[in-house]
């Protein structure tokens, strides 16, 4: 089984926003940081869950289970619904996504169980800033 650690950080809400995911299980250790761009911090959560997604794909895992420190993310997935209208695109493609494995978990996790992914995404708008 793959774990798939996510989050996202915004320096502002809106401003400049990373993501950050750390990968761990079935022989794999990976990290990534990536720069978003100017947005919100829930827009980066759920653009840090897609992007998990489409990684743990990648890799060809059947198992997936998913580890986010963002309440918002982990209840729009486990109920399959998000009540600002702005998030429900980004909620859509992520559930088309978890649909592709055989098995599929999210669990909420507080931050200090979540530093790994945290520090990616603060990595990650860091190097926005100074691109």
């Amino acid at each position: 089984m793959l774990e798939v650690y996510i989050d996202g950080a915004s320096a502002g809400n809106p401003g400049p926003s990373g993501i950050g995911i750390f990968i761990k299980g079935e022989g794999h250790l990976i990290k990534i940081s990536e720069y978003i761009g100017e947005t919100n911090n829930h827009i980066a959560e759920f653009t840090a869950l897609i992007r998990g997604l489409e990684e743990a794909k990648k890799l060809g895992s059947s198992l997936v289970s998913v580890r986010s420190d963002s309440k918002i993310v982990v209840a729009s997935v486990e109920k399959q619904y998000v009540k600002n209208e702005l998030y429900q695109p980004l909620l859509q493609q992520a559930i088309r996504l978890t649909e592709q494995f055989d098995l599929f978990f999210i669990k909420w996790i507080p931050d200090n169980q979540n530093k790994a992914a945290d520090a990616l995404a603060r990595e990650a708008i860091l190097k926005g800033k100074t691109s």
